[in-house]
């Protein structure tokens, strides 16, 4: 992907939490004739060794044939908004600011105990306010359904983050533009406008 520099996020922590918080991603793979992308959830696990990315499509999917050796990659999307060139000091043209990164690794299919693990800790995340655990449904039931999906752990071997927050604007511009978009009062004008205020570090 390309990121010009003054875009470019680095800190690893702060991408880290951005993928745990945007955790719907597209996984794209090749299937020797066309790229393939399948839109899931994900749960992202970091250790002294690195990242890895647990997931899972339906077994009548045919991207599973494509894991393996080939290089992957995951599309986290952040949010995006217009933003409008009425609000700069200068004459210019509108823009898009966003926050999006792009995960390079390898998928390889995992079973049994691992992706029973995978599923448990997906439903006790999303569950947390409840009681609601795999392990205290029927056992016949999850088996069958899990049968019917494949589990794959994706090591994640590079990255890029793209975090496009008006930097090149004025301090000044900057403020407008915040304001202007907390009036909008939708989700994605609304993050944006926290994210070039903690970019601004304000």
């Amino acid at each position: 992907m390309y990121i010009p520099k003054y875009y470019r996020e680095e800190d690893r922590e702060t991408i880290l939490a951005f993928l745990r918080k945007n955790n719907f991603a597209a996984l794209v793979t090749f299937d020797g004739e066309r790229p393939i992308a399948t839109h899931i959830p994900v749960e992202v696990v970091a250790t002294e060794n690195g990242w890895t990315i647990y997931g899972h499509i339906s077994r009548a999917n045919p991207q599973k044939k494509t894991f393996g050796d080939s290089e992957a990659l995951l599309i986290f999307q952040g949010p995006h908004t217009y933003i409008s060139a009425r609000w700069y000091a200068e004459v210019d043209v509108p823009t898009w600011d966003y926050m999006i990164v792009h995960v390079y690794g390898k998928v390889k299919e995992i079973q049994g105990d691992e992706l029973y693990s995978v599923l448990s800790r997906l439903v006790e995340t999303h569950e947390m306010t409840s009681s609601y655990r795999l392990e205290t449904l029927p056992q016949d039931i999850v088996q069958k359904e899990i049968k019917g999906i494949v589990g794959f752990a994706f090591e994640v071997t590079r990255l890029d983050a793209g975090y496009k927050l008006s930097q090149k604007k004025t301090d000044e511009e900057r403020e407008t533009i915040v304001s202007e978009l907390q009036k909008r009062g939708d989700h994605d004008s609304r993050e944006i406008a926290e994210a070039i205020r903690r970019q601004a570090g304000q």
